[in-house]
């Protein structure tokens, strides 16, 4: 609301609630959307690690103008569409490392206390019914443009006037409309309809976290006109200020351009998911601060994918020395040892430094870097000091730690092996049926993950560079 960063303050000490506009399940989601749901899925997780019980919401819009088009052209019903599509996210999300919300709650579940919620905003005044449907009557809140600083003027200045639009006032929005033929409908006092956009949000609010919550996040495309009339209604049917901090993440450009499905310049994330590591790409999105663009390239991808790497060989050359001096004759493990002082001061100074970036408004790329000069320090010591199993323990707990709060999981040995043969079967198969450029393809991926392939007569071998 300020435009400025602000110290965290919640409600209730030690608590978070936290609401995420969640998808339109219409169809995959894209790209853009991962971006959104990794970031604030990220945040969640370091308000967890920094001690917070975070209640947290995203809702699904599973009845909408979007849903009943896609569903009409497939001559499928839009309800089974969207049951369908949100089976679909579940799947993308985990394979992006994705937590489930605390709640998960659809429109199409909500339809009563909507109605009721809507029927408070007539009997205050703060709405009127005109032929079935119902409007918010914006004039009646002198707040109205708070959140994109507009003012209710300047809206109506950007609006194309209809002489048969049935609002009182251009900038009064829909919170119930009248049934079209062939749509989906619910019963209310007004007759036969369903809910407008923004009602569901300010309803779910309510029903999961109160009158008032601490955190609503989603992209920077939802202020106006999503979250400003979101405020309007909450803060009209309460009296009360709706959310303490607004979230929005930047936009997500696709080789240096506006994301859009109407030129052909987006991508769809089940479709990277098909030949791009989920931790990769997870790692990709968190690489720029929420907040500022990111510019998808398949270079910025490979980068990525390279610094991972890079973190996934410290992690494989710490359990090698791990397993070199469990081996010797003359070291006795000690369970629970201590690391010595380098170790442990060491391990400090890298928590230190990804708490302060994180803590700064959650600074993911700065957050990154950090544990990139712990992962240069560490392989410093590897290399020079003679450490104990205590020390590399210490030294791997704590990537592996940092890693975890952004929903980068470790690579495990069984998982990697799997991966990996599934990788060089398909390049077979693409060899023989002559794809080349995917073989190549594949063989890069690999190798950007420090894995190198070696073709002989007996089949591919694999290998870690060393």
């Amino acid at each position: 609301m300020s435009g400025e960063k602000e110290p965290l303050q919640t409600i209730e000490p030690g608590k978070v609630r936290f609401y995420a506009c969640g998808p339109t399940v219409y169809h995959y989601f894209h790209l853009g959307n991962a971006r959104m749901f990794v970031a604030f899925d990220t945040i969640r997780r370091y308000l967890e690690y920094r001690g917070y019980d975070v209640r947290f919401v995203q809702n699904f819009t599973d009845v909408d103008d979007r849903i009943i088009q896609r569903a009409n052209e497939l001559g499928v019903n839009p309800r089974e569409l969207a049951k369908q599509n949100i089976a679909d996210y579940f799947a993308d999300a985990e394979a992006l490392f994705i937590r489930p919300a605390t709640v998960h709650p659809r429109v199409t579940e909500c339809i009563p206390e909507i109605i009721r919620f809507i029927e408070d905003l007539i009997r205050d005044g703060h709405a009127y019914e005109r032929n079935g449907s119902v409007y918010f009557d914006t004039s009646s809140f002198p707040e109205y443009g708070k959140l994109s600083h507009q003012s209710p003027d300047d809206m109506r200045a950007g609006y194309r006037i209809d002489i048969q639009d049935e609002k009182d006032d251009p900038t009064d929005f829909a919170l119930w409309k009248a049934a079209k033929p062939g749509e989906e409908f619910w019963q209310s006092p007004w007759g036969v309809g369903r809910p407008g956009w923004h009602i569901e949000c300010s309803v779910m609010n309510l029903l999961y976290l109160g009158e008032q919550i601490d955190i609503h996040a989603g992209g920077r495309d939802l202020i106006f006109p999503h979250h400003e009339n979101e405020i309007a209604q909450s803060e009209a049917h309460s009296g009360k200020v709706f959310a303490r901090y607004w979230l929005h993440n930047g936009t997500l450009n696709i080789n240096g351009e506006k994301m859009s499905k109407s030129t052909g310049n987006f991508i769809m994330t089940r479709d990277l998911l098909a030949r791009r590591d989920g931790r990769s790409v997870r790692f990709f999105l968190l690489s720029a601060h929420y907040r500022h663009p990111l510019n998808y390239t398949e270079e910025a991808l490979t980068q990525a994918e390279q610094g991972l790497g890079r973190i996934d060989r410290l992690l494989r050359s710490i359990d090698h020395h791990l397993a070199a001096l469990s081996e010797r004759a003359d070291v006795v493990p000690v369970t629970g040892a201590l690391p010595g002082a380098t170790a442990t001061g060491d391990c400090a100074e890298i928590r230190t430094a990804f708490v302060a970036a994180m803590d700064d408004d959650f600074n993911t790329a700065d957050a990154i870097s950090a544990i990139f000069d712990g992962v240069r320090l560490i392989n410093t010591r590897l290399e020079s000091e003679r450490l104990t199993m205590a020390d590399l323990e210490a030294y791997r707990n704590v990537i592996v730690e940092l890693l975890d709060v952004l929903g980068i999981p470790e690579q495990h040995a069984a998982q990697l092996e799997a991966e990996v043969e599934a990788l060089i079967e398909e390049r077979q198969s693409a060899r023989a049926r002559r794809d080349f450029a995917r073989a190549d393809e594949i063989r890069d991926i690999l190798k950007h993950r420090g894995i190198i392939l070696e073709d002989t007569p007996q089949g591919t071998r694999w290998s870690f560079e060393s």
